[in-house]
């Protein structure tokens, strides 16, 4: 019965020792799931404020780009201002010169001074064309368009 007893104690033993060892692991499961639990909540509440902040710039970053790029569109149409005030200003210049008005007439209006003899010299291309754009002046509007699609239709050639 001694025998009986030890042995039954050592199972008792063992069975306790057993449950202990249970009761740890477990413990130390439902320590770490605590922990990870702890740990994603607190994932999801960063996560959550990152994506607010995100949320709450991006419309003030946006329009400060688009601003940005219409004030540099500005600066340039401002230069490209100031460059043409500097053009009208030599060309103010310029026309305050007696020569360079004679020579803008001589040029442009065939003006001719007093004893010069001017010579016109017609290209002959050029007056064919002309003639036929005095044409289409001269007929009504419908002949026009009706020439337009005849045109159109012939191959290039």
């Amino acid at each position: 019965m001694a025998g009986n007893r030890d042995r039954f104690s050592t199972a008792t033993r063992l069975r306790l020792l057993g449950e202990q060892t249970a009761a740890r692991v477990y413990r130390s499961q439902n320590r770490r799931q605590d922990q990870r639990s702890r740990l994603t909540g607190r994932a999801a509440f960063l996560a959550l404020i990152v994506c607010t902040l995100v949320l709450a710039l991006a419309y003030p970053m946006r329009q400060y780009v688009s601003q940005r790029n219409e004030i540099a569109e500005q600066e340039r149409l401002a230069r490209e201002a100031r460059l043409r005030v500097e053009e009208l200003r030599d060309e103010k210049a310029r026309l305050q010169d007696d020569a360079y008005i004679q020579r803008l007439a001589r040029e442009h209006l065939h003006y001719l001074l007093p004893g010069e003899t001017g010579y016109t010299v017609i290209d002959p291309g050029a007056a064919e064309q002309e003639r036929e754009e005095q044409g289409a002046a001269d007929r009504p509007w419908y002949s026009n368009v009706l020439e337009g699609v005849d045109t159109a239709d012939r191959p290039a050639g």
